[in-house]
C-alpha cells in the first residue's frame, strides 16, 4: 500500500509532501518532494499517478495513530466491569476515532477487583493483541487507589488507602507487564518517598488526585515521580503563595503532565501557559473520556458513582463536580487547536508521539519513519478524520 500526494507529519515535526510506502504492517519507506528530510528519499515535484490499491490524500493530513493513555470507556461501556466484551467493543470504538493505541485508566475500586480488570486486560492483549479490529491496548493507568480524600473528584472515596508496596506489586502482578502508571497523593501517605523508590522502577509514579503543597510535591518528585495526571484538575491550584502540585511539575525538568483538552475541563489560557511552561516535549493530551462517550445525554455509573451526561459536561450526579470527558481524544487534539491556539504540528506530537515515549514504545509507535508501526489517521484540511490505518489496514470507519 502507498498513501500519495499526502502531507505527512515528519520525523521534524513538520508535514512534508510525499507519499508513504507500507508493507507488512510497516512503513517501509518515505518519499518527501521537497527534499527536506534526508535519508527519507526524494521524488519529482507534482502530483503522483495512483493504482488501485494506493490511496490518494491529495491536499490531506496524515499523522501517526493517536495513543490515549488516560480514558475509561465509552458506548456503555468501562474497562472497569472487566469484562472481555466490553473491552473490544472500547477497543473497537476507539480505533473508528483514530485512536490506534490505549492505555485506559482504572478507577478507585477495591483492590481484588482492581486485579480483576488488570487481568481481563492481561488477556485481552493476548487474545486480540494483533488484531487490526481493535485499537491495540498497551498498558494501564491507574488514578486509584492511593489518592486525596480532599481531592478525589468522581473517585469513590470507601476505598481511597494510603500507598502500600505490597499492593502495588500485587497489581503489577496481576497486569503483567500492562501496568505503565499508578496515582499518588504523596501527602496521605507518610513514607511516600520509601514508596516511590521501591516501585518506580517497574511502574510510572504519577501525582494524580492530590492536594499536596508545592514542597511535598517537590519531594516527590525529588524521590521519582515523573507524571502528572490530568493536570489542573483534581489537584491542588497555583497561587502565588501557595504554587501547589502544578508549579512543581511546572518547575520540574522531567515531569510529563497529561492536559484534557475538552473545552470543558481547562481554559485555552490555562493550556497556553502549560505548553509555554513545559514545552510541547513534557505535555501528553488525553480524553479522560467515560462510558458516556458516544452515548445520549442522561445518568450513567463511573465506579460505583452515578454521573450526569449533558452535552459534553459530565458530572458527578448532583453536584457540580466534573466527572471526566466524553470527547475522545481525537476530539481533543482538533479541539486543542482550533479553540486554544495551539499549534498542529504541536497537539499531533502530544496525541501520538509523547504517550508513546511516556509509555517506552517509542521505538515502534508515535512517529511516520521507515520501521515504525503503519498505524496512522488521514484527515482534511479541516482537520476531519477521513480514514484510519491500523497496521496498514483500513478501519472500517474509512470515508474515502
Amino acid at each position: 500500500m502507498r498513501i500519495v500526494n499526502a502531507f505527512f507529519y515528519g520525523e521534524d515535526r513538520r508535514f512534508h509532501r510525499g507519499s508513504i510506502e507500507i508493507e507488512g504492517g510497516v512503513i517501509r519507506t518515505l518519499d518527501c518532494e521537497d527534499g527536506s528530510l534526508k535519508g527519507y528519499g526524494s521524488m519529482d515535484p507534482g502530483i503522483q499517478e495512483t493504482s488501485s490499491e494506493d490511496i490518494d490524500a491529495r491536499g490531506m493530513y496524515v499523522i501517526p495513530g493517536l495513543i490515549d493513555l488516560h480514558f475509561h470507556g465509552a458506548l456503555g461501556f468501562d474497562v472497569c466491569d472487566g469484562e472481555m466484551e466490553d473491552f473490544k467493543k472500547i477497543a473497537a470504538f476507539e480505533l473508528s476515532e483514530g485512536v490506534t493505541s490505549i492505555c485506559p485508566a482504572t478507577m478507585t475500586l477495591p483492590d481484588d477487583q482492581l486485579c480483576r480488570v488488570l487481568e481481563c486486560g492481561r488477556k485481552f492483549r493476548e487474545e486480540y493483541g494483533d488484531d487490526n479490529g481493535y485499537s491495540e491496548l498497551v498498558g494501564f493507568n491507574m488514578e486509584g487507589p492511593f489518592i486525596s480524600h480532599a481531592k478525589k473528584g468522581a473517585q469513590n472515596e470507601a476505598y481511597i488507602k494510603p500507598a502500600d508496596i505490597k499492593t502495588a506489586e500485587r497489581f503489577i502482578e496481576a497486569a503483567g507487564g500492562l501496568l505503565k502508571i499508578i496515582g499518588l497523593a504523596p501527602e496521605e501517605s507518610p513514607d511516600f518517598e520509601e514508596y516511590i523508590k521501591a516501585v518506580r522502577d517497574k511502574v510510572i509514579v504519577s501525582l494524580a488526585h492530590t492536594n499536596a503543597d508545592y514542597d511535598t510535591a517537590m519531594r516527590a518528585i525529588s524521590a521519582g515521580a515523573s507524571h502528572a495526571v490530568h493536570l489542573y484538575n483534581a489537584m491542588s491550584p497555583f497561587s502565588h503563595r501557595d504554587p501547589g502540585v502544578v508549579n512543581a511539575v511546572f518547575d520540574s525538568g522531567n515531569v510529563n503532565a497529561e492536559l484534557i483538552c475538552d473545552g470543558i475541563h481547562l481554559h485555552p489560557s490555562a493550556v497556553r501557559t502549560a505548553f509555554c511552561e513545559l514545552t510541547r516535549d513534557r505535555v501528553v493530551l488525553i480524553s479522560d473520556s467515560l462510558r458516556a462517550a458516544g452515548m445520549p445525554d442522561g445518568v450513567y455509573e463511573l465506579g460505583g458513582q452515578s454521573v450526569k451526561k449533558e452535552g459534553r459536561l459530565c458530572t458527578l450526579f448532583g453536584t457540580s463536580t466534573i466527572s471526566g470527558s466524553v470527547s475522545s481524544l481525537y476530539d481533543c487534539m482538533v479541539n486543542t487547536v482550533k479553540t486554544m491556539d495551539i499549534p498542529l504540528e504541536d497537539a499531533v506530537l502530544c496525541a501520538s508521539y509523547n504517550p508513546a515515549k511516556i509509555l517506552g514504545l517509542s521505538d515502534r509507535l508515535g512517529k511516520i519513519s521507515p520501521g515504525k508501526q503503519a498505524d496512522l489517521v488521514i484527515m482534511d484540511k479541516d482537520l476531519n478524520r477521513k480514514a484510519v490505518i491500523k497496521r496498514g489496514q483500513r478501519a472500517e470507519m474509512d470515508l474515502f
